[in-house]
């Protein structure tokens, strides 16, 4: 795929995902018309439908495509670093390791403000992928040691998530929804604290994408053109971590947009490191806001998590990849 190509295939994803945010500012518990839409969006008036689109809907799929394009992107450089199409950042813990901190806090610290928790997220992410990538010999192991690292790391995680929740009682109800990833009672202050996190992710990737192109090929090529592993291999560690601390305090664990994005933007097969990871967060972007307005309008009166809806998504793609052999990197042999 030329230049051109990839920005108009990244210019329609995009106009998908705006029109999928229009079509959830329409549809909900109470439908609303175009013409009332674009009205309250052009003059709030602070009745009900004003309330509905600036207050309930528009800032919740905002942070949706935020949170998308931000996971996606977290997803393809671990992947990149890793050379190992398995890695995302629930298989390879980072997930589990944001969330166990935060929940942790939430319950033991209730004093202390959620404006930390990105970095309590930062921290105990890291620290799970890490233990990961120790497990599968710096991540150049098979990507079965990776899987099984990630997978056993996140398993512990997890049960101290569970121990945890068993402590809280009430607030339990409102913690396991928020577990399942989604992105109900989403505000304009949630989005504006989740931006800084997936949007430099993001930026972060494509400034450094020689670098991750390089890794992308191998560790002994990137060394081979001069490139600095004991500098840059922690640097891109951090970036991979730091769209999921941002989304996690916000949405939870939202599984599989960081595995099946990055696979269906190479499946498109833009020519450049950089190319792909623009496709990547529209692509993220679009999976996720879909699955945002379907959880919201599938059940109403009620809603489904959003980390639902991307496991139905994404897990028909993952299985489509796998039987069709695309798990792979250019160059990699069968």
């Amino acid at each position: 795929m030329s230049p051109r190509q990839s920005i108009v295939a990244i210019g329609l994803i995009a106009t998908a995902t705006v029109l999928v945010v229009i079509l959830g500012l329409l549809i909900g518990a109470k439908s609303l018309s175009l013409g009332t839409v674009i009205q309250v969006l052009y003059a709030p008036d602070g009745k009900i439908d004003s309330i509905l689109v600036w207050t309930l809907r528009l800032p919740r799929s905002l942070a949706a495509a935020a949170g998308g394009a931000g996971l996606a992107v977290s997803g393809y450089v671990l992947q990149a670093l890793t050379r190992n199409p398995l890695a995302d950042p629930g298989i390879t813990g980072v997930t589990a390791g944001a969330i166990a901190p935060i929940v942790c806090c939430f319950v033991f610290l209730p004093w202390l403000s959620s404006a930390w928790y990105p970095f309590v997220g930062l921290a105990g992410g890291l620290g799970a992928v890490s233990v990961t990538f120790w497990v599968s010999h710096g991540g150049q192991g098979r990507p079965l040691q990776l899987a099984l690292g990630g997978v056993s790391v996140s398993l512990f995680l997890g049960a101290i998530t569970t121990y945890v929740l068993l402590l809280t009682g009430p607030q339990s109800t409102s913690l396991l929804f928020w577990l399942a990833g989604g992105f109900q009672g989403c505000t304009w202050s949630h989005l504006v604290y989740m931006l800084p996190w997936t949007v430099g992710g993001v930026l972060g990737a494509l400034m450094l994408k020689r670098v991750i192109g390089m890794f992308a090929l191998s560790e002994h090529a990137a060394a081979g053109m001069g490139l600095q592993l004991n500098l840059w291999k922690p640097v891109l560690l951090v970036l991979g971590v730091v769209p999921v601390v941002g989304v996690a305090p916000v949405a939870g664990p939202v599984a599989f947009v960081g595995l099946a994005a990055p696979h269906i933007a190479r499946l498109l097969r833009p020519r450049g490191t950089g190319w792909e990871i623009g496709l990547c967060a529209a692509i993220g972007a679009l999976i996720v806001t879909a699955a945002d307005v379907i959880a919201r309008t599938i059940a109403i009166p009620r809603e489904l998590p959003v980390g639902i809806l991307t496991a139905l998504l994404g897990g028909p793609i993952f299985i489509y990849l796998v039987q069709r052999g695309r798990l792979e990197f250019a160059g990699d042999g069968p």
